[in-house]
Order: structure tokens, then sequence, then C-alpha cells
């Protein structure tokens, strides 16, 4: 669905997604940085468990809800990558505390 039309954004910045370190470039969403490094689900639904990832990229559908910096369903396309960041995919929704 989505791609990266050029690799514009020479500059490579360093967050931690689920607990691992990785280079992304600067100035993207961190949905579009999960896209970026094929990070798919960026979660799984509370009653089903189905993944779910990124889709409307403007904050509108909330399917791309990630743990950032400790506080749970945070909209991923709405918060830009910044160095040090540190996110987790909500895979596991139905055991409380698994992303902590």
């Amino acid at each position: 669905m989505f791609r990266r039309l050029e690799d514009s954004a020479p500059e490579r910045i360093e967050i931690e997604i689920d607990g691992e370190p990785v280079l992304v470039p600067a100035g993207i969403s961190l949905a579009a940085a999960l896209f970026y490094l094929d990070a798919m689900p960026s979660r799984r639904t509370q009653l089903s468990a189905s993944p779910r990832a990124a889709f409307c990229m403007m904050g509108a559908c909330f399917e791309c809800l990630l743990e950032v910096e400790g506080e749970g369903s945070q909209r991923a396309c709405q918060l830009q990558v910044r160095p040090g960041l540190r996110a987790w995919r909500q895979l596991d929704p139905l055991e409380p505390g698994a992303n902590s």
C-alpha cells in the first residue's frame, strides 16, 4: 500500500522499537518508520488479536496505536521520530502489561 518514493533523507537517527535499536530517516512519523523497517503488524486488536497497521496516516483510523515512552495507545502517525525515542508494538493485547 505504501512505498518510499525516494530516499531523500540522508540523515538517519537511532530509535528503539520493541527494545531493539534501529536507524530510520530523520523527519518521518513513527508509523512511516515502521513501514520503512517492514515492522508490521504494529499492533493486534483487543478482542480477536487480529493484526493491524497504519491505514490512513493522518490520525483518523486509530490503527497505528503503539506504546511510546511508556504511554499506551499512542497514534504513531501523529508522532515524529526523534533520537532515542522508545516504542513498543502492541502485539499481545490479551495479556495485561505485556508491553511494559
